[in-house]
């Protein structure tokens, strides 16, 4: 038999990253770490309501309350074979489905639930080991040296406390795949589709016969189906033999496709102030055509990326209509159309900051979307000048030709005050995107820019007209902690400057790559290649704010924020082009814990084209994430190799989400 466990969800979040300079902020932690230790001691953190380490604070007289007879025990856990000292990565694992071990501290009722405790401690190690290939393992669990099927028919016998328990475990051999059949039956058989075979699905002779693998094997299998026509494909028979003396798993795998489907009527439910209508028209399901799985998921991630709605559940009906149709109903819930935030941040860099918004998610019953955005940072700044803040509006229709496209305008006022020069801009930008498949997207807009800023070239306007267009590859499977897949984005944008009269084009690529090389994400080699240039007859022809820049937490690690790239009189002038390459290397020690190893390289030129005339500036660096349930939280500290003048001697980054 078969042990299934559930999948956690995979919950996230977007977060904004933070840097600072080491000698400020480690003299501002140890004095936290000081005061929050003269005080009392610290046992645990929480982030956005989620445990993620330590001791809860609440008191054990709180937490026993509720329990009658709360009975503690001990746990003698052992792996035959192991070196009980140090325990290996397989006694790691059992330890870690074993709530004897795992709630030792939440102490059950009395001397039955201990023993309700330990036999499910039987059937999760069993289905640990079987998960693993092990069939002819032995789990033998003992309650004050009595085992525990007899104790459990006299739990009397019980009277010392703590509850001696021991656990010991014969893991056996592994066990590999022997023969194995998948069958299917029903129409599907007739109509020329390439059924996939059990060597196709992951169940290959001679390979270690994980319980997963064939969980996995039924999956795939009847999503083959469900993605070709057929919305009732199920599993209706799975045989499993495990030959102990050859320590090969036999497994037979029969397959139902039911009937063959097309899309039918679509009807919606569950709205309030949203169009019933809009929601079916968005969601584009082809009535018709033939039955697709795929077809429903896109369906639910474009409605979900609306925003509107809270929950999201695509019914099918229990049979196909006359016309060899499947009516679908989707049932929605609408979440509070208003919502806002704020929040505040510091860095040695930049002082302290404000920043928040305010949003309408359903503005006329179709999803339009009223945003109003801003933030305000080094408030601590003496002269006024030096405050930077940046505040937007924009407005955004979804669905505005058919389902794939959208309608988006924003107005913007910025002021930006970094080392290198000062910039206060007002803009307005229109956009109409397109998404043409799952992981392409592009769009195509209009754009007015004025400037004031000053810089080493003196003090100028600009006022620019130009038409911004980029386009965007997405195959990765989480944006927050991708571990596989490619991400890649092209801009484009011509523009005229009314009052310099010149015309330039501006541009910029960049593409990452994911690659596992253990496991699915035990260790994942990440890397990221970046360049842009920008045609116009000089550099102070392009205003500061959109010239390239590099240094900082995006680009090279380590270096001080906008400081690297061409200099005039040793001030940072930016550059026409660029050049970057980023690298990591992301290890997962834990289930919660991973460890990264990183380098950054790269220059900024004044020439319209990288000429390399410059060499590239490197920062190298290490890092620790903490895996939470909205993403793996982020410290990074860089070294830059080749400092210069306002460079630290190494920088810290602190942030939600891998770097890249």
């Amino acid at each position: 038999m078969l042990h299934k466990q559930k999948c956690k969800q995979d919950y996230v979040a977007s977060g904004c990253p933070w840097t600072v300079k080491v000698p400020r902020a480690l003299a501002l932690l140890v004095c936290l770490f000081f005061s929050v230790a003269t005080v009392s001691k610290v046992h645990a953190f929480e982030l956005f309501g989620y445990h993620l380490w330590g001791e809860k604070s609440e008191d054990t007289e709180d937490t026993l309350a509720g329990v009658p007879d709360p009975t503690p025990y001990r746990v003698d856990f052992h792996v035959v074979g192991e070196d009980d000292k140090r325990p290996s990565k397989i006694e790691k694992e059992l330890q870690s489905v074993s709530l004897l071990v795992q709630d030792i501290d939440d102490l059950p009722s009395g001397a039955s639930g201990t023993l309700a405790r330990a036999t499910q401690d039987f059937q999760r190690l069993i289905g640990k080991l079987y998960e693993d290939g092990y069939y002819g393992a032995l789990v033998q669990i003992a309650v004050e040296g009595m085992p525990l099927n007899q104790v459990i028919v006299h739990p009397e016998k019980i009277t010392e406390r703590p509850i001696p328990i021991t656990v010991e475990i014969t893991q056996g051999p592994q066990f590999t795949f022997g023969a194995a059949d998948v069958t299917y039956e029903g129409p599907a058989t007739n109509n020329g589709l390439d059924l996939p075979t059990a060597e196709k699905l992951g169940l290959i002779e001679g390979e270690p016969a994980l319980s997963a693998k064939v969980l996995d094997a039924e999956s795939n299998a009847v999503d083959f189906l469900k993605d070709n026509g057929y919305p009732f494909a199920r599993v209706s028979n799975r045989q499993l033999l495990a030959n102990h003396a050859s320590q090969t798993l036999k497994v037979k795998l029969d397959i139902v496709s039911g009937a063959y489907a097309l899309f039918g009527p679509v009807s919606v439910t569950g709205t309030e102030e949203m169009d019933p209508d809009f929601v079916r028209t968005y969601a584009n399901l082809p009535r018709g055509e033939q039955w697709d799985a795929k077809v429903i998921s896109r369906a639910q991630k474009r409605l979900r990326d609306l925003e509107v709605f809270s929950s999201i559940r695509f019914e099918p009906a229990g049979e196909i209509d006359p016309n060899g149709e499947l009516p679908i109903t989707i049932i929605v819930a609408e979440r509070p159309k208003k919502v806002f935030g704020f929040g505040a941040n510091y860095s040695s860099n930049e002082g302290i900051g404000v920043d928040g918004y305010w949003r309408h998610r359903n503005l006329f019953g179709k999803a339009e979307r009223l945003s109003l955005t801003g933030s305000v940072g080094q408030l601590n700044a003496v002269d006024n000048e030096q405050i930077e803040y940046a505040a937007r509006l924009s407005f955004e229709k979804p669905g505005v030709i058919g389902p794939l496209t959208a309608f988006t305008t924003s107005v913007a006022a910025v002021q930006e005050n970094p080392d290198n020069f000062r910039s206060t801009s007002l803009s307005y930008d229109a956009y109409l995107s397109r998404e043409f498949t799952k992981n392409l997207e592009a769009r195509i807009g209009a754009e007015v820019y004025f400037a004031n800023e000053r810089d080493v070239f003196g003090r100028n306007d600009y006022f620019l007209l130009g038409i911004p267009a980029d386009m965007t590859y997405d195959s990765r499977e989480d944006t927050l902690n991708p571990t596989n897949g490619v991400w890649a984005r092209l801009f484009f944008e011509p523009a005229y400057d009314a009052l310099g009269n010149t015309e330039n084009l501006y541009s910029r690529g960049s593409i990452a790559s994911y690659y596992p090389i253990a496991g699915d994400d035990r260790v994942v080699l990440a890397g990221r290649v970046s360049a842009g240039a920008i045609i116009a007859p000089s550099v102070p022809a392009v205003p500061a704010a959109r010239r390239f820049f590099l240094g900082g937490g995006g680009t090279i690690r380590g270096y001080a924020y906008k400081n690297v790239g061409p200099r005039i009189d040793d001030e940072v002038t930016g550059g026409r082009s660029f050049f970057l390459l980023n690298g990591e290397v992301r290890t997962r020690i834990t289930e919660n814990i991973g460890l990264v190893g990183f380098i950054d390289a790269g220059a900024a030129y004044l020439t319209q084209f990288p000429n390399f005339d410059l060499p590239l500036s490197v920062g190298v660096g290490g890092g620790v994430r903490y895996f939470t349930p909205v993403g793996p939280l982020r410290l990074d500290v860089g070294v830059p190799l080749q400092p210069k003048r306002n460079d630290p001697p190494l920088a810290l980054y602190i942030g939600l989400s891998q770097a890249f």
